[in-house]
């Protein structure tokens, strides 16, 4: 993140992670980007990758982004964590993660976005696809985002 925003301080501006939520200062939110055009976001990040680096599968990883358990701070409570932040920042939801062809991240990503829906304004989906990775089992993936608001602010 550092490197973006030097090299495009324009998009990407002052770059912070780890900052205090304003209404939970214990808890802290993964990203804060401030371009020099004033649009700023709080944006929570989540990986999702279902094989781990030794190649065998990662049986929890689904938690991670659909537990509806505050406890197990997954993407979905994320995206009301949010919205209930008190940044004055725009809200975005960021997953990353690896494609494997007997566990491709489609399927997780749309019942992310099913069960989201319910509880926060969930914005367009914008993916940015990469593959031709040298890891021996983390070659290709994607990067999902999703603006989030609260559903009173339709």
């Amino acid at each position: 993140m550092a490197e973006l925003a030097h090299a495009q301080p324009a998009i990407y501006g002052v770059v912070q992670t780890g900052v205090p939520y304003p209404n939970a200062p214990r808890q802290k939110c993964d990203l804060l980007v401030a371009p020099s055009d004033g649009r700023s976001w709080a944006i929570e990040v989540k990986m999702l990758r279902f094989m781990g680096d030794n190649g065998k599968p990662n049986d929890n990883m689904l938690m991670h982004i659909l537990s509806p358990y505050p406890r197990h701070r997954s993407a979905l409570t994320d995206c009301q964590k949010l919205v209930g932040s008190g940044f004055r920042e725009r809200y975005a939801l960021l997953i990353y993660g690896y494609d494997y062809d007997d566990w491709p991240m489609e399927p997780a990503v749309e019942a992310f976005e099913q069960l989201a829906r319910y509880r926060v304004q969930l914005g367009q989906r914008h993916l940015a696809g990469f593959d031709g990775l040298i890891h021996p089992v983390h070659q290709r993936g994607g990067v999902f985002v999703w603006e989030i608001s609260s559903p009173d602010q339709e």
